[in-house]
């Protein structure tokens, strides 16, 4: 990839054998990592593999059942959600919103943390506010009803709601899996563009491998709730990972175009 994260140093979070379950089906066992600012991470595994759970973990939508979460050098159950707020966003895999909100409303939303109490959008945040609708090409559709969108437009406004509340951790949870080819690579560009001009740090759950490669700094693979392997792109992004991850035979070389690994599959034996 191009260009370098603008990074600073020292570990934002950091997971000590942290494991959390759904009743009796355990979902996260022993998971210890420690996520450095700056960097673009992509989380990937086979659907259940805990990628959900450990983004709802790291912004507090879920309490470990053991284990240790510190954030920033504290322990997360000792922020407040307003505080981390103003830090963290999430845009999850679907975006729901029940009332009719307009696009507009809904991206102004991403403000409201830095707000005082009974404080109103002034100026700037409003400037802020169209210059992420324009990013997105969603400048547009401002006046209409969220529910009244498509599943992709939806997508796109839950991604410039995130980037409106100018977090210093992006999570995106399969954020990019109900868009078209061209606005995935444009929020993806959008957001890298953050990481390497601003220091943001992103930790991305995706199931595409060759987005992740064009993507990401580092890799995480999770299986069963248990990370198998991690580190650099290009040194983990490996076609013997990829067969103990996803039980599929994979090539792995650099695309010239692409100016990054990419991967090409091949369907098992008497499947084609």
């Amino acid at each position: 990839m191009a260009g370098r994260p603008a990074r600073v140093s020292g570990a934002l979070w950091r997971l000590d054998d942290v494991s959390f379950g759904y009743g009796r089906k355990p979902v996260l066992a022993n998971f210890s990592y420690q996520f450095e600012r700056g960097c673009c991470y992509g989380v990937l595994g086979p659907n259940g593999s805990g990628k959900t759970t450990l983004l709802d973990l790291l912004c507090g939508l879920l309490v470990p059942e053991s284990g240790a979460i510190l954030f920033n050098g504290r322990p997360l159950a000792h922020w407040r959600p307003r505080a981390l707020a103003r830090q963290v966003a999430l845009v999850p895999q679907e975006f729901m919103v029940d009332f009719d909100f307009s696009v507009r409303m809904v991206v102004e939303m991403g403000r409201y943390p830095h707000l005082g109490r009974f404080e109103d959008l002034d100026g700037r945040d409003h400037g802020l506010v169209n210059r992420v609708m324009a990013e997105l090409a969603i400048d547009g559709l401002a006046d209409r009803a969220v529910n009244q969108l498509s599943g992709g437009e939806k997508q796109r406004v839950a991604v410039a709601r995130a980037l409106a509340q100018q977090p210093s951790v992006l999570l995106l949870d399969e954020a990019t899996s109900n868009l078209d080819i061209f606005h995935t690579l444009s929020i993806l560009g959008a957001v890298r563009g953050r990481a390497r001009a601003q220091g943001l740090t992103v930790i991305a759950a995706m199931h595409d491998l060759n987005q992740a490669a064009f993507f990401c700094d580092r890799l995480l693979f999770l299986n069963q709730g248990r990370l198998l392997c991690h580190g650099p792109t290009d040194e983990v992004l490996r076609p013997d990972v990829i067969d103990e991850v996803y039980g599929v035979r994979a090539q792995v070389a650099y695309n010239d175009f692409a100016k990054c690994l990419q991967v090409s599959f091949r369907a098992p034996e008497g499947d084609c």
